[in-house]
């Protein structure tokens, strides 16, 4: 064979094998996201299907389609059949609307990871770039505090939030600023994801905004807040979604149906003798508009902040 004729089809050869490669990349990601989604699809399908039957199948009959779970879940008062024999009705609606839930579930959130960016962001500063005693001691305790979950505290924030809510009863049991309080106690992993981002941020550009005449405060404003929006973004979304779907800790603090968040409430449709999974796959839908609207916004801003530079020149 020439050897203009091997060149050639080597590099047809390797074209083949690129293409066979990129072949199989494509398949197994496309599998994954299949994989991913279809039990997600599956909760909507049984969220629209007649009957509480668990999640079972990715395709319903246009004769099984209802949407009684929808309307018990939005409020809307709907009618059920009562007696198949005599045709007797019966109008049904939400005792506490589980959109209350679902409120009292965005209101929490929203507190708890504000207040965990406001808190664990000046506590990140402090341990990042003040020098003071007992600075190590202090983030190895927060390391070791990481290691316990909140489940373990249970019965000690019982006590607490039942002590204080004698003397201030909008601080203690089954009251939402209690549960509020009990989120930004767990502050200690966000310290140390933002004393991380801080870390790789160069100092000399706060010493450039000290020369210029700028104080402490003012560097940390507004110079290595704009910078940091990436990490804020993400303690956000994380404390967001955690606060959301959390449901221990909440069972416990909340302790009657008008300050239920949108997880106890959920559970409560899945009694021991019997699980009403339409009304269950109802609400996990619903739960999922405020995490994918609050991801979509904070995308935003995280590629603001990763495409904003602050180089001094």
């Amino acid at each position: 064979m020439p050897k203009n004729d091997s060149a050639i089809y080597q590099r047809l050869s390797r074209g083949r094998g690129l293409i066979l490669r990129k072949a199989l990349v494509h398949a197994f990601l496309i599998g994954s996201v299949v994989m991913v989604l279809i039990p997600f699809w599956m909760v909507i399908v049984t969220s629209f299907r007649k009957g509480d039957f668990p999640p079972s199948t990715v395709w319903i009959n246009p004769n099984q389609l209802s949407f009684e779970h929808w309307d018990f879940v939005l409020g809307v008062p709907y009618r059920e059949m009562v007696n198949s024999a005599t045709g007797e009705l019966r109008t049904i609606q939400a005792s506490t609307p589980p959109l209350l839930w679902l409120w009292n579930s965005v209101v929490i959130s929203l507190c708890s990871s504000l207040g965990i960016i406001l808190l664990s962001g000046t506590a990140a500063y402090a341990f990042a770039r003040l020098r003071f005693r007992f600075r190590r001691p202090i983030l190895n305790a927060l390391l070791i505090l990481q290691m316990f979950p909140a489940v373990l505290s249970l019965v000690a924030y019982y006590v607490i939030l039942d002590y204080i809510g004698q003397r201030f009863h909008w601080l203690g049991l089954n009251t939402i600023p209690g549960l509020i309080a009990i989120y930004l106690g767990g502050i200690s992993v966000h310290i140390w994801m933002i004393k991380g981002y801080f870390d790789t941020v160069p100092a000399s550009m706060e010493e450039s905004a000290r020369i210029d005449g700028a104080s402490q405060f003012q560097t940390f404003v507004r110079v290595l807040l704009p910078m940091s929006v990436p990490i804020f973004a993400v303690v956000f979304i994380l404390s967001f979604i955690y606060t959301m779907s959390e449901y221990p800790v909440a069972s416990v603090v909340l302790q009657t149906s008008d300050t239920w968040t949108l997880a106890v409430g959920a559970n409560s449709f899945l009694y021991e003798q019997e699980k009403l999974w339409g009304r269950f796959a109802a609400l996990a839908v619903l739960g999922g508009f405020p995490i994918n609207t609050v991801f979509l916004l904070c995308q935003r801003f995280i590629a603001t902040g990763l495409t904003s530079g602050g180089v001094k020149e």
